[in-house]
Formats: structure tokens, sequence, C-alpha cells
């Protein structure tokens, strides 16, 4: 940091496995991507190029490169992999994930519809090739999962070797662990909480106020994800009591004048 404060909450130092920031990436051009890195790097732990916007980026592996020689961990968004596999392509998929050097994989099912035993052997067949991501809820608003379903699925998803299960949300956090209106769903998340340890879930949070509740919920290490490239320095500092919202949430109630 850039000068000395007390009262600042311990962040888990990178590398890390907990804590993590996941930024989409949604079209960052080379040079984009150079300049984001340059500020944001040390707050940033893993990148995902979001739903299929990989497949029409031009110069990708160029672009793969950048994030590689930066140390940052890459992986396409999940909708990629339904769309491989809606065609019957999932070989194809582990294919271009080879030829791409990307180790990192997010299986789902937020667009189709993947009988659960099923996506957990796609889940077990991967980890043969990297890292696994799982994804739980649906992109379809109208499809409501029951909290039970939730942690059924989460616990199936770890036990097949996802790494971490992701909450979904979307890009616009109005689906799955929140209301149409981007509102938390507070009594899913906790009852959740009761049942998957919260360092094997990352939770999309792409506004504001879902950031805030999660950190004020599980602390400054919490896991978000779906982090827009502009707003990592403003996450980074409201996880840490450094923005208006989090001011007060690490002080020491005696010392504060």
């Amino acid at each position: 940091m850039n000068f000395n404060l007390s009262q600042i909450p311990e962040r888990i130092q990178q590398p890390r496995k907990n804590g993590l920031t996941m930024v989409m990436d949604k079209g960052l051009s080379i040079e984009e991507t150079r300049n984001f890195l340059s500020i944001s790097k040390p707050h940033v732990d893993i990148v995902k190029l979001g739903f299929g916007t990989s497949f029409v980026t031009p110069n990708l592996k160029e672009k793969l490169e950048v994030y590689r020689e930066a140390g940052m961990p890459v992986y396409f968004g999940g909708t990629l992999f339904e769309a491989f596999l809606v065609r019957n392509q999932f070989q194809d998929y582990i294919d271009v994930c080879k030829e791409y050097g990307v180790a990192f994989m997010e299986v789902s099912d937020g667009s189709i519809t993947i009988p659960h035993a099923e996506k957990c052997g796609y889940i077990e067949k991967l980890t043969k090739h990297g890292t696994v991501l799982s994804e739980v809820g649906s992109k379809d608003a109208a499809h409501i999962i029951p909290p039970y379903k939730w942690i059924e699925l989460m616990r199936s998803e770890l036990d097949a070797g996802a790494t971490y299960v992701i909450a979904e949300a979307r890009e616009a956090g109005n689906v799955g662990i929140y209301r149409g209106s981007g509102e938390v769903r507070e009594g899913l998340v906790q009852e959740i909480l009761t049942q998957i340890p919260e360092e094997k879930i990352l939770w999309e949070a792409p506004q504001k106020a879902q950031q805030l509740y999660f950190i004020e919920l599980i602390g400054c290490n919490v896991n978000l994800g779906n982090i827009a490239p502009s707003e990592v320095i403003s996450l980074e500092a409201m996880r840490i009591g450094l923005r208006g919202d989090t001011f007060h949430l690490f002080l020491n109630k005696e010392t504060v004048q």
C-alpha cells in the first residue's frame, strides 16, 4: 500500500485461494488489457472472458498472451462451454482450451438443461485438463431454485471436482441469487452458507450494493466475481473500509474520535 494506516483489515496475499476478485472482460482490446493490468493486477485473481466473447474477439491468442505474461489466470465464460455442448462438441471445447492455453474452465447450465449427473460427469472429465469452476443457478429469472436444491447442487459439484462453485447472477446481477431488482435473496444466501464453506463459493456481484452486502456479511476476504475492469480499485477500497459504504466497518469503535 502507498502509506501507513492503522485498523485496515488484512487481505489474504496473492496468490490466494480465498478473497478472490474475478473480473469479467467483455471485450477489452489488447492495449486496454495492458492498461487494465498495469493498475489492477495486484487486486485481481482471475479473469473471465465473458459469455461467448472469446469466439469473436480479434487477436485472441495475442490477448491471452498479455494475460499469461502477467501471470493472470483466464477462462472462457460458461456460455461458451454450453455453446460447444449443445452442438455435441465437448471434445472440441477441450481441444480449444488446450490450443489457447486456457487451464481454467467453467461448467455451467444457465442457458441449456443438462441432467445434473451428466453435468457432474463433465466436471470430473475437465478436472483432468485443468481447474474447474462450476456455476449453479439459471439465467432464466422465472426459474426459481429452492435453497435446499442450491445446496444439493453446489455440494455435488464440489464433490465432482470443482474447485469453486459460482453463484449465478449474470453480468447484470438480476437473476439467481438476486431478485430482478438486483436485491440480494438474503434468505437463500444465508441458508447456502449453513452448508457450503464460504471459501468455496464465488459470488457473482457486479453491482456495488451487492458487493457491499457480501463484504458486510462475510468480510473483506469474500470471493466476488463479475467485477467490471473499471471497478477493481474501488472494490478493493471498499473491501478494506476506505469507501464511505464500509468506512466504519473495520474501525475499533473505542479509538474512533
